[in-house]
């Protein structure tokens, strides 16, 4: 059956935890040696106007284009948060053709810009697009909870019964909610979940406590899911990666 492996990661805009350092470009290296086929980003610096100045190395192209370089050759971005001087939000890197790809504000308040960003890839070997959904909800459990049922609308639309659906992203969703709003509501299955209920430990990446990154499917069966966490990738994010290997016909 046509596996797929796929990867979640915040990226932290190319930064270090806390500012420290600008890592875009070991950043590009390790998500190489993951050899995915699509990588759903947040935290994605699209244009930061400032950031050239002050590093001589600051890639000439949006932060999705650079990572996505000679390796995945289809690219989506979707910006939520534009200040002056730039934007940031969520991209989707794919081997294989987006053939559509829309992004959809669900900010709650102006203070904390959010989105969600739908793409349809054409997988070798599967009849119909695969849905990938690159998420990046809020820190609130209110906002939370309205753009999970934001989400559940959207797909319950463009991805009816059983059409093959991939949901990743940074969910903040510490208390594990998504569960009952999202997954149960589009038959989602939870990469890490083996039955105890609880997915990945993602944050800090350091040493993980929080279970902040998901993610789910629908049509795959699960083959493995790992966490990418400690030396090396905590000198590049606060989060942790995820990555999952899947297969076709769950």
């Amino acid at each position: 059956m046509p596996a797929l492996r796929v990867c979640t990661y915040n990226i932290h805009k190319g930064f270090s935890q806390f500012n420290r350092r600008m890592v875009v470009h070991e950043l590009r290296e390790r998500l190489r040696t993951l050899d995915v086929d699509v990588v759903f980003l947040q935290e994605v610096q699209g244009l930061h106007l400032g950031h050239a100045n002050l590093h001589p190395n600051w890639p000439g192209s949006p932060q999705h284009e650079f990572l996505a370089e000679d390796v995945w050759s289809q690219f989506a971005y979707g910006g939520n948060a534009v200040y002056d001087h730039g934007h940031h939000g969520n991209a989707v890197l794919s081997r294989y053709p987006i053939v559509s790809s829309m992004n959809q504000d669900v900010s709650d308040h102006r203070f904390e810009r959010r989105g969600i960003l739908h793409c349809e890839v054409e997988v070798p070997g599967i009849g119909e697009p695969v849905h990938c959904v690159c998420a990046h909800l809020g820190l609130m459990a209110g906002s939370r909870r309205r753009q999970m049922g934001a989400l559940a609308e959207r797909m319950e639309q463009v991805a009816p019964g059983g059409a093959p659906l991939i949901i990743a992203g940074d969910f903040n969703d510490w208390r594990n909610r998504a569960a009952q709003l999202l997954g149960r509501r589009l038959g989602l299955r939870e990469a890490f979940d083996r039955g105890r209920g609880e997915p990945a430990r993602s944050f800090p990446s350091t040493v993980p406590v929080l279970c902040l990154d998901r993610i789910y499917v629908r049509g795959f069966r699960v083959r493995q899911a790992q966490v990418h966490c400690g030396l090396p990738w905590s000198r590049i994010s606060d989060h942790a990666a995820l990555t999952a290997e899947l297969e076709f016909g769950g």
